[in-house]
């Protein structure tokens, strides 16, 4: 195996793992705001392992970009990476896999700096990061080499479906927060109303 396979596999694989991992964060970011405890840990627990799980993807995405701008096989360049659409390569497909990246890291930056921006500046920019996945994902599906597979597919199907279960009960939570009115806040905590 040549380093150049090596690269173009490492490539690929790192993509994938992307996908899954970022679609795990995804499904406990919605968890932790809704207050959800996984099996076995306590609520603390779910928010650290989205914390660690967020940076365990954003390695895996370093080693993506890092093997795509070394390998020699397509011509990616650093500018490519952090500028959306300046690459002469699929522009429309690297050029969203860049804009992925750009929200990803203004939600790593203002994470790290979350104590000093103040929770509303840090929620709102965190919000980001829903945008982010679906832009990610239609990079891989344009740009991946292993789109047309059967085991890439069902992959992308099957983190789509829990991405969008994990929507739709938030938005139903939503929904039903903001039809409760004060008085049947009070009634469904024993009080007259």
């Amino acid at each position: 195996m040549t380093d150049a396979s090596i690269l173009w596999y490492a490539n690929r694989a790192t993509g994938a793992v992307c996908l899954v991992l970022f679609t795990v964060v995804v499904l406990l970011g919605v968890a932790v705001r809704l207050r959800t405890r996984l099996p076995g840990l306590p609520r603390f627990g779910t928010v650290s392992l989205h914390r660690t799980l967020s940076l365990s993807a954003t390695a895996f995405l370093a080693i993506h970009i890092a093997t795509a701008v070394i390998d020699g096989y397509v011509d990616i360049t650093t500018l490519d990476v952090l500028i959306p659409f300046a690459s002469d390569y699929q522009p429309l497909w690297l050029g969203l896999g860049t804009v992925a990246l750009d929200l990803m890291l203004a939600v790593l930056v203002t994470s790290l700096f979350r104590e000093r921006l103040g929770h509303r500046t840090w929620r709102a920019i965190h919000w980001l990061a829903y945008a982010s996945w679906p832009v990610a994902l239609i990079h891989g599906i344009g740009i991946g080499t292993d789109t047309g597979t059967d085991w890439m597919l069902w992959l992308t199907v099957t983190c789509v479906a829990a991405v969008l279960t994990a929507f739709t009960i938030r938005v139903t939570q939503a929904a039903r927060a903001n039809r409760r009115t004060p008085a049947t806040l009070l009634t469904a905590e024993g009080a007259r109303p």
